[in-house]
C-alpha cells in the first residue's frame, strides 16, 4: 500500500466502471471510501469486490472529496446536490463533457458562489468495451490522462484535491477550459465513436459469407461500435455543438469521394483519391504512438504462428532472450487457416536483427 495524496474519506457516487474503478484505485491506496449507486445491485458488485463500504444514510459522514460518476444527464444534479449534502468536500465529476455539466450547476439557483468554488470538472481519459462495476480495474487509470477542467470560480484548494485524485490513481495530469477539452473529446473520441458506429450498422444486412472474409481492417474500425450505446446518446447529445462541424467536414469529404467515384476516370479523378489518401496518411502519423512517438518510428516484422497453445509465449520469450525491446504487437487470424500472423513493432535499429533472431529459431518471418 503506497503513501495517497488524498486523507480521505472519499464518497464515490454511481458505482459504474469509472466509480468502482476509482474506489478501487484508491482503497490500494490505503484512502477509505464510501459508495453509492441509485442501483442496489451495482453498488453492491462494487462493495463486494473491494471498492469501498457501503454509504449508511443513517450515519453521516463528512468525506474530504465527492467523486461523481454517473451518466452525463444526472451528472450535474448530483454535482449540485452532493455540494448541498456535504458542505467541506470538494465535488468533482468524471463525466465525459464539461461544458454542458457546467452550466447546469452555474444555472441551478441551489448553488451559492462559495459551493461553485468546491466544484471541478474533470474527465479521466480511461475506459473499456465492458461497462458496469464487474469490469473495474483499480490499476483502469495507470499512465492513462485525467483532464481538470476547473471553471474561473474554483478555489485554488478544491483544484489541488481533484488533481490529488489523478495522482493517487496513477494517472498523469492535463489542464484545459472546458471549452477546449469538449472541443478536443469531440475530435479524438466522439467522432471516432460514431464513424465506427455508422461503419458498423452497413454490416446489419451483409450476407455471411461476405463477413467470413473480414480481416483486422475491419475489426479495428468497428471496434468501439460495441461501446455502451445508452451512454454514447448522452454522450453525443450532450457534445453536439463540438462534434457537428467535425461530422459536417466528413460529410464534405464524403460528398467529394462519391463524386469523383462517379466518374473514376474522368479529369482530376485519380488526382482526387490521391489527395484523399496522402491526407488520411498525414492525419495518421500525427497520432502519438508509444512515449510520444509517430507510428513510422518504428519498424514491423510479420511472424507466421502456428494457431496451439504456447506459441506466442515462447515468440516473446525469445524476443526477450534477444535483448530486443517490443514496442507495439498486433495479432490477426488468417481466414480458413489455422495460423495467425502477429505483427512485431520495433526500434528500426534492431529489425534485421530480429528478423535473424527469429530465422534461426526456426519462425517463418514474412518478408
Amino acid at each position: 500500500m503506497g503513501s495517497s495524496h488524498l486523507a480521505g474519506p472519499v464518497l464515490v457516487i454511481g458505482t459504474g466502471l469509472l466509480g468502482t474503478s476509482v474506489g478501487l484505485g484508491l482503497r490500494q491506496k490505503g484512502v477509505d471510501v464510501y459508495l453509492s449507486d441509485i442501483s442496489p445491485t451495482a453498488q453492491g458488485i462494487a462493495v463486494d469486490i473491494g471498492a469501498g463500504y457501503a454509504l449508511d444514510t443513517e450515519q453521516p459522514i463528512a468525506p474530504e472529496l465527492v467523486v461523481i460518476g454517473a451518466p452525463p444527464d444526472v451528472t450535474a444534479g448530483l454535482v449540485v446536490q452532493a455540494l448541498e449534502d456535504y458542505p467541506s468536500a470538494v465535488v468533482v465529476d468524471i463525466a465525459s463533457v464539461k461544458g454542458s455539466i457546467l452550466d447546469a450547476v452555474r444555472a441551478d439557483e441551489r448553488v451559492e458562489p462559495e459551493a461553485l468554488a468546491r466544484y471541478v470538472g474533470t474527465h479521466p481519459m480511461a475506459g473499456r468495451e465492458k461497462s458496469g462495476p464487474s469490469a473495474a480495474r483499480g490499476a483502469l487509470f495507470t499512465a492513462m490522462p485525467w483532464v481538470l477542467c476547473a471553471h474561473e470560480q474554483a478555489a485554488p484548494s478544491a483544484v489541488k484535491t481533484a488533481e490529488a485524485l489523478a495522482i493517487d490513481l496513477g494517472a498523469t495530469v492535463h489542464r484545459m477550459s472546458p471549452r477546449e477539452h469538449d472541443e478536443s473529446v469531440a475530435l479524438i473520441s466522439h467522432f471516432p465513436q460514431a464513424a465506427s458506429s455508422m461503419i458498423a450498422s452497413r454490416l446489419l444486412n451483409a450476407p455471411a459469407h461476405q463477413l467470413a472474409l473480414a480481416g483486422n481492417g475491419l475489426r479495428d474500425t468497428t471496434r468501439i461500435a460495441a461501446s455502451d450505446e445508452k451512454l454514447w446518446i448522452q454522450i453525443f447529445a450532450h457534445n453536439a455543438e463540438a462534434l457537428i462541424p467535425i461530422l459536417s467536414g466528413m460529410k464534405q469529404d464524403l460528398d467529394r469521394l462519391i463524386a469523383t467515384l462517379k466518374d473514376p476516370k474522368g479529369p482530376g479523378a485519380l488526382l482526387d483519391l490521391s489527395e484523399l489518401m496522402t491526407e488520411g496518411n498525414a492525419g495518421h502519423a500525427r497520432i502519438p504512438g508509444k512515449h510520444g512517438a509517430p507510428p513510422q518510428a518504428f519498424a514491423q516484422v510479420t511472424v507466421l504462428v502456428d494457431d496451439k497453445p504456447g506459441q506466442i509465449a515462447r515468440l516473446l520469450a525469445e524476443i526477450g532472450e534477444a535483448g530486443i525491446n517490443l514496442e507495439d504487437l498486433r495479432m490477426e487470424h488468417s481466414a480458413g487457416y489455422q495460423v495467425g500472423l502477429v505483427d512485431i513493432s520495433v526500434l528500426p535499429g534492431r529489425r534485421e536483427e530480429l528478423i535473424s533472431v527469429l530465422s534461426s529459431n526456426g519462425w517463418k518471418v514474412a518478408q
